[in-house]
């Protein structure tokens, strides 16, 4: 185990929202994604004097400081930037510190000299008297999120989604009350700061699959999941938690052995369903995928005191057999919050997926023949890109790649190897440069498997892809798909996942015209 992690106070430094009204408040962390900048909005709009720091300068966050300029209903009087630094007296002098997820508190000198500190999540669970329905999780969260969201949405529900899916809850806070579920997508970072505070009691949790990931923040696995483990910590028999039921993939497991799965249903005080590619133990309850006679597929559910399973999915939109069990817990969420399986199954069997994970967005004709483009710019891991190789059933164009986070990339050199029994070879492979693609390109080699590439820009490797797709432009036969999945962050090239799946996007439109 690394450094002993921070436990805060419990509950919240604010007794209530009236309770803001001329506070000192520090705001870390203003970025691009809306989450700093909702925070400056909400503690504008309840009264406060509020400082927003960041160590990116004005001129990086241009977006966000013309949004807050430009919004005639905010008290700028009462609103101080200090961009391009932090200054400790904005953190001693402050009442409270709205702290940024991404950074850390342990030997944060800044942190350690406020008074207090919450965070957005933090004031929105203090505040808020929505049904809560949290999901954490290494792959598939915000597949899953968003899912839940579509499904409770069209089900005639006025649910609301946030949280790390980049929409800050304290944007909706004022709009909810006993009636309006909130789906909340919630990274591990984001529950270390709930730790101690008593405050997350979901009446759903999920926690999806679980694989290394920020192992160059946590060092080791048992940290890393020990964050996750907050999202069930204080439920009570009356909530639900969701875990998997089947094996860690190969080396991630507990160290002292057993699955991850197994041991959060062990320790959870709330009613434990599980979910699994294939029917279930004996005694255990939950959701489970199958074939039907046709072979098509179908997903089942087996609740506490039902005498028989029940279909609660049918077919799908979106592709890949790692989104099955995304949808899936996606519909026995819904189920539980009294939508009825028929309903669920029709709902669902229409959701398209979301921006930046497997995301259908052009076709390009040459002759006839199509060439599909599907974005995956939000797989961040190895294992995540790896299970993208593998979701159309047939070989695919393949462009991944980028910087490292710590994590082997065995995994996703496999699931590319052609040589892999039970593996879908890709048909061309295409790599940016970075980091993790020299790890990558070591195994490729070492396993004599051809690769295109590394490229140190998008334009220039996809001129290479167009140049193989019109060589194949009068084939036999059905057309391509071409799928681009990183594996690793954007660090270096890209402000983030989101700005390179536009980027991708936007190349691919200008030059498959």
């Amino acid at each position: 185990m690394g450094m002993l992690p921070h436990i805060y106070p419990e509950g919240c430094f604010f007794s209530s929202p009236a309770d803001i009204q001329n506070k000192h408040v520090t705001i870390m962390g203003l970025g691009l994604n809306g989450g700093g900048e909702a925070a400056v909005r909400y503690f504008l709009k309840k009264g406060a004097y509020v400082t927003v720091t960041d160590m990116k300068t004005e001129e990086q966050l241009k977006p966000s400081v013309d949004s807050l300029n430009g919004d005639v209903t905010l008290n700028r009087s009462r609103l101080t930037y200090r961009l391009g630094k932090h200054l400790i007296e904005d953190f001693s002098s402050a009442d409270c510190v709205i702290k940024n997820p991404g950074v850390k508190y342990e030997g944060n000198v800044y942190l350690a000299a406020a008074k207090a500190i919450e965070t957005d999540i933090s004031i929105f669970l203090a505040f808020t008297k929505a049904p809560v329905i949290a999901v954490t999780g290494s792959k598939g969260k915000s597949s899953t999120v968003s899912a839940i969201h579509y499904g409770l949405t069209q089900a005639g529900l006025p649910a609301l989604l946030g949280g790390n899916i980049t929409v800050s809850p304290l944007t909706f806070i004022d709009e909810t009350n006993e009636t309006t579920p909130v789906v909340l997508e919630l990274s591990s970072w984001q529950l270390a700061d709930l730790r101690g505070r008593k405050l997350l009691t979901p009446r759903i949790a999920v926690i999806t699959k679980i694989v290394p990931d920020h192992q160059n923040w946590y060092g080791n696995m048992e940290d890393y999941v020990a964050d996750k483990r907050l999202i069930y910590a204080d439920q009570q028999k009356d909530c639900f938690s969701i875990f998997d039921a089947d094996g860690d993939e190969a080396g991630t497991g507990p160290a002292a052995g057993g699955t991850w799965g197994d041991k959060f249903a062990e320790e959870s005080h709330a009613t434990v369903l599980r979910y699994s590619r294939q029917p279930p133990a004996y005694g255990m309850y939950g959701v489970w995928q199958e074939s039907n006679a046709d072979g098509t597929f179908c997903g089942k559910m087996l609740l506490p005191g039902a005498s028989a399973p029940v279909e609660i999915l049918r077919s799908l939109v979106v592709p890949g057999t790692h989104m099955r069990t995304n949808v899936l817990n996606a519909a026995l969420v819904m189920v539980l919050m009294g939508i009825k399986p028929e309903r669920t199954a029709a709902i669902l069997g229409k959701w398209e997926g979301i921006s930046h994970r497997l995301q259908y967005f052009h076709t390009w004709t040459c002759n006839g023949r199509t060439v599909k483009f599907y974005n995956d710019s939000c797989a961040t891991v190895p294992e995540a890109a790896a299970a993208a190789s593998q979701s159309f059933e047939k070989p695919v164009i393949f462009i991944t790649g980028g910087t490292d986070k710590g994590l082997p990339q065995d995994v996703l050199a496999e699931s590319l190897a052609c040589s892999q029994r039970n593996t879908i070879p890709v048909k061309a492979l295409y790599l940016l440069a970075g980091s993790a693609t020299d790890k990558l390109t070591a195994l490729l080699d070492k396993k004599s498997i051809p690769y295109n590439g590394p490229y140190d820009s998008l334009d220039e490797l996809l001129k290479n892809v167009k140049a193989y797709e019109t060589s194949q432009c009068n084939s036999q036969g059905e057309g391509d798909v071409v799928v681009f999945s990183p594996g690793a962050t954007s660090f270096g090239m890209f402000d983030n996942e989101f700005d390179r799946g536009d980027k991708y996007m936007a190349a691919v439109k200008s030059l498959f015209t």
